[in-house]
């Protein structure tokens, strides 16, 4: 019987390997999943397994925060005791978190083959530590599954063969077709007082944590005082990554925001600012939530694409992005984080709706099958 470990570490990675997960399952491939604890707190890490129907983690390493090289090490440490212990016959690693890079590192240098799902994609911006993780681990991998025509490119460019690239389609896309409809269901709509008597208010939605974003005072107090005037015309609704609202307590910026704890009406309606902060929300709450919105700011590159998918203006706030076809096909814009910008494309898409709404080819909710059908064709004949 073929032997799969299945490596998650921070929020993004949940999402992917949810219907990679369920997809062996139903097939009878065994799979242990390892969560390397890269995200390790109960909303950023617990509350996605309950959420997205994972079986809990048969192995995790609690590896917790770092510097990107203490963690890296850390996990690599880890997951090469997992390696040597099980043997598998093949690792699998999603996305582009430190994470992904170490377990595939420690995994490659051990001979065993190594899979990572959402290869190709580049920024072409080095100073993003991601785009060194996804590079690395582009080059170290056996099978390179990919979510669209760009990756299949940059993959060639690189001088990888073609014979370990395959173009799948997008596991994110996998959950949320598989969850939209119970995501209807969430009542944060509700909790939040945006939907009163059957009506839905405007609103925006901001999910931000990215370091040239948020490690800068000014960088940070400029987008929020284009928020600000944003929240004059509508409510921003930020469900804030926990290192997020550090920063903004260390900067003093606690006077540009509204503090919401446990969804309370009453702490909305005493709010002097609209721009909402609260602690992360869960897979299901958060797709409702963002499934409704006027406009999505985000640094996130996975909202990028869910936005596409549920035909949502997206802003993207940085230089660049590892998802061009977001941008070419979908309805995402690319605007930096200089507030003039976030605000007159604010403002455009209030007033114009979104620019764009083309759905990516294999975005249909079958990527998984396609990758397990590859790896068995591959490893059970």
């Amino acid at each position: 019987m073929m032997k799969i470990v299945l490596v998650a570490g921070a929020r993004p990675n949940f999402m992917k390997i949810a219907p990679l997960s369920n997809e062996l399952q139903k097939r009878g491939i065994g799979c242990t999943i390892v969560h390397t604890g890269q995200h390790y707190d109960d909303t950023m890490s617990k509350t996605f397994f309950k959420d997205l129907q994972l079986p809990q983690p048969d192995i995790y390493l609690g590896v917790g925060s770092g510097t990107h090289a203490e963690q890296t090490g850390k996990i690599m440490i880890e997951f090469e005791r997992v390696c040597l212990q099980l043997k598998p016959d093949l690792v699998i690693v999603v996305g582009d978190v430190n994470s992904t890079v170490a377990c595939a590192l420690a995994a490659a240098k051990l001979c065993i083959p190594v899979a990572h799902v959402e290869a190709g994609l580049r920024s072409f911006d080095r100073s993003m530590p991601e785009e060194i993780n996804r590079i690395l681990t582009d080059h170290i991998s056996d099978y390179l599954f990919t979510t669209c025509e760009d990756a299949n490119k940059n993959l060639r460019k690189e001088g990888i063969p073609s014979s370990k690239i395959f173009f799948v389609g997008n596991v994110m896309i996998d959950t949320l077709k598989r969850f939209f409809d119970l995501a209807r269901e969430s009542d944060i709509l509700d909790k939040l007082g945006l939907k009163k008597d059957g009506k839905l208010s405007k609103y925006a939605v901001l999910t931000l944590h990215r370091p040239s974003n948020v490690d800068q005072k000014d960088v940070l107090k400029g987008i929020f005082s284009a928020l600000n005037r944003l929240s004059k015309k509508i409510p921003v609704i930020f469900p804030a990554h926990p290192r997020t609202l550090e920063r903004i307590k260390s900067f003093a910026l606690d006077n540009m925001v509204t503090y919401v704890g446990k969804f309370s009406r009453n702490d909305l309606k005493k709010s002097k600012k609209n721009v909402w902060v609260m602690p992360p929300l869960g897979y299901i709450d958060f797709l409702n939530l963002m499934s409704h919105a006027s406009v999505v700011l985000t640094d996130s590159g996975g909202i990028q694409e869910e936005t596409t998918i549920l035909g949502i203006p997206c802003l993207t706030l940085r230089d660049n992005t590892e998802r061009p076809i977001t941008v070419r096909e979908g309805t995402n814009i690319v605007v930096g984080n200089d507030p003039e910008r976030i605000l007159s494309a604010s403002f455009d898409i209030l007033e114009n709706g979104p620019h764009g709404k083309k759905i990516p080819k294999f975005w249909d909710g079958k990527a998984a099958d396609r990758i397990v059908e590859v790896l068995t064709a591959r490893f059970m004949t």
